[in-house]
């Protein structure tokens, strides 16, 4: 091994290991938040931080500060989140310790990763996938940021994904594995393997450790090191690193650790443990210093290098102890990144243009997509070729593009969700589906935990730019798991965008608005709209808009306007989806269409609003109309914001309709349809509120 690496190396060692000392000594000064440092595990985290390029993307889990300093940031970068300043470049005091994203050109990328117990796996496969995509496509120099790879243009970069031990164990972890040896992927993942959980040890919490399990994914190889002897991490992952580069596939590297600090400033060692002095044995410190002094450096040479890494930490300290606490103002910055939709351009309702079901605005919105941009890529349950989509919402997509770019993925919705932060990093423009709304529950730690926190927590850097369609709703008999409404669990995550159309030319534009929107948007889509087979619904049915027609998100449709009238009773209906059509049936069959305004909200985040609130203080009654049960709910908590901000111009209370409050809507038909609103049950609650 050359000098200059073992050089680098122990000046970095000794770094980490000087922060947690100092760190240690400050404790009450430094632990008002919460933190993990690398001690014990310096050794694995520098050879891999030494090793990679500023093409590769990496996610350190959040013991990894060793590796951080690895890939150039300094002590002083790490110290400002430690303290959550202002100028943390990371996330300016939004996160943890050691909780990275860096788009720096000259170092490895980083994009957001929540506090990357498991989780991270996910968005790091999708990072690969995302890599794989590029290179069948010949898109690497079109669609990836090249300008971190002057240097080193002809190298490929890989993935890495650092995970502690105890993750493994995770579901997750066995949906990225298990696409990541399906794929062959250009992915490595490092499990620094100290033997705890916090308190919980290996032998009570996991029947093998990460080599052995990873030996059951069929084209996952697997190595097992002493990850606190740098030399051996150094030459190993060097070579597996290599191999990768070349053959683009996934290697697990398991590296044996000990842990020499607390496991976060939160919960001390000393409370717990009973082997530290085995631990304390196997410190990679004095392992590293003997191989520098095995290979030609003086004691001097190793002193001195020492002392430079506690002075350089040490004058670091004093310095980020008097940065800038961030201001109150602060706070509302860059939960969104602005969109280029503000305005409806295109036609609506081009001439000659044939009118066409819902699921086909969606399908041609898709396609048109497709042509226009290599980026675009749709995956999930039975989308590709065979079939089409359950509700052929994809038919013929993968014959006219190709199986690279619209593909089947297992049933694995925590996948499919979490994969597109990855695939948006690397300049992608995923569009995914869950099956059905039911399906959606194992997706939500993945869309709540990392999609919709990415910008906000890496400060702007990592917006995470994808399309999640959700068919939702009940009609036909679907049962308990095929007719559920979930928008109050999706509208209770902050930091995506939801839309909720209930016609194709609305569904079409909302998609297309999407697409070019850098923000993570949920598209809820009733599938008893897809083809108008609900009796009463054929306006969901549109000519078909242009190609260039976008709809921007937070524009609610007044679908039927009325004057205000002081002579009769008036009465403004706030909905979308289906309630679109039982409000709009119900006011034509009580012949009430000049006494009844029809609000469709388009989208539920962000939501309109101004039209609400100046349509309920015209009118003077309102009602919400949902399919789901109206307990707790979005409609609910609507309702009761309409009648804060008009309780003065009201003339009865805010009232709700949804759905019964069972626990899901059962499978006979006869019980559905009592169970879920109707043209009938919304008339009768009409006639109720204007007779208020």
């Amino acid at each position: 091994m050359k000098k200059e690496i073992l050089k680098k190396g122990f000046l970095n060692l000794c770094t980490a290991k000087s922060m947690a000392e100092l760190y240690e000594a400050n404790f009450k000064q430094v632990s008002k938040y919460v933190h993990a440092t690398s001690r014990g595990h310096e050794a694995i985290q520098t050879a891999l931080g030494l090793q990679l390029l500023p093409q590769d993307y990496a996610f350190p889990y959040y013991r990894d500060d060793a590796m951080l300093l690895a890939f150039g940031m300094q002590p002083y970068d790490l110290m400002l989140q430690l303290l959550a300043k202002k100028n943390d470049p990371f996330s300016g005091g939004r996160t943890y310790y050691s909780h990275p994203s860096i788009k720096d050109d000259d170092k490895p990328k980083v994009p957001h990763q929540s506090s990357a117990t498991g989780m991270q796996a996910i968005p790091a496969t999708g990072v690969a996938m995302g890599m794989q995509y590029l290179e069948k496509q010949n898109l690497e120099n079109t669609v990836l940021d090249m300008s971190s790879r002057a240097q080193s243009r002809d190298i490929k970069p890989i993935t890495v994904c650092s995970l502690g031990d105890a993750s493994v164990t995770e579901g997750e972890i066995a949906e990225a594995f298990q696409m990541a040896a399906l794929k062959q992927m250009p992915i490595l993942y490092l499990v620094q393997d100290n033997g705890w959980d916090i308190s919980a040890n290996a032998e009570e919490t996991r029947a093998q450790n990460a080599y052995e399990y990873a030996r059951g994914f069929n084209g996952l190889e697997a190595i097992s090191i002493d990850g606190a002897n740098f030399m051996e991490s150094y030459d190993a992952l060097e070579k597996v690193i290599a191999t990768i580069r070349k053959e683009r596939r996934p290697f697990l590297v398991h590296a044996r650790v000990p842990l020499l600090n607390h496991h976060t400033s939160g919960v001390r060692m000393e409370w717990y443990r009973d082997d530290l002095d085995e631990a304390r044995s196997r410190d990679p410190y004095p392992v590293l210093k003997k191989q520098l002094l095995d290979n030609g450096f003086t004691e001097k040479e190793v002193k001195d290098l020492e002392v430079k890494a506690k002075k350089k930490v040490e004058a670091d300290f004093k310095k980020a102890l008097k940065a800038e606490d961030p201001k109150p103002e602060d706070l509302f910055t860059n939960d969104f990144v602005p969109t280029p939709i503000t305005e409806e351009k295109g036609e609506r309702s081009p001439e000659g243009a044939d009118k066409v079901v819902m699921v086909d605005c969606a399908l041609f919105a898709v396609e048109e997509l497709m042509k226009e941009d290599k980026a675009c890529l749709l995956y999930g349950q039975d989308v590709g070729g065979r079939l089409g989509g359950v509700f052929r919402e994809a038919a013929t997509l993968a014959q006219k593009f190709g199986d690279d770019r619209v593909f089947n993925t297992p049933i694995q919705e925590a996948f499919i969700v979490g994969s597109t932060v990855g695939m948006s990093a690397v300049g992608l423009k995923p569009i995914v589906e869950v099956q059905f709304a039911d399906y959606i529950w194992p997706g939500l730690n993945q869309l709540f935990t990392e999609v919709s926190r990415s910008c906000y927590l890496s400060n702007g850097k990592w917006p995470v730019s994808m399309i999640l369609r959700v068919p939702i709703g009940a009609y036909g008999s679907g049962g308990p798991y095929h007719s559920s409404s979930v928008e109050s669990v999706i509208t209770n995550i902050r930091g995506i965008k939801i839309a909720y159309p209930s016609n194709g030319a609305d569904l079409k534009g909302l998609i297309k608005a999407a697409y070019h929107d850098l923000n993570p948007v949920v598209i809820l889509e009733h599938k008893g709209l897809y083809w108008s087979k609900v009796p009463g619904t054929l306006t969901a049915t549109s000519v078909e808009p242009s190609e260039d027609y976008v709809l921007p998100f937070g524009k609610a449709w007044v679908l039927q306007e009325i004057w205000k009238q002081e002579d009769v009773e008036t009465l403004t209906v706030v909905t979308y989806g289906m309630g679109v059509h039982w409000a709009y049936n119900a006011s034509g069959e009580l012949d009430m269409r000049d006494q009844i305004e029809i609000i469709d909200l388009r989208t539920l985040f962000p939501l309109d609003e101004e039209t609400i609130m100046k349509s309920v203080k015209k009118t003077g009654k309102c009602l919400v109309i949902t399919e789901e049960p109206s307990n707790n709910s979005f409609a609910r908590a609507l309702a009761g914001k309409i009648q804060e901000e008009c309780f003065q111009y009201l003339d009865a209370p805010v009232m709700t309709i949804g759905s019964e409050n069972m626990p899901a809507i059962p499978l006979n038909s006869t019980l559905e349809q009592t169970m879920i609103p109707s043209t009938e049950k919304v008339k009768k609650k009409i006639e109720d509120l204007l007779d208020y």
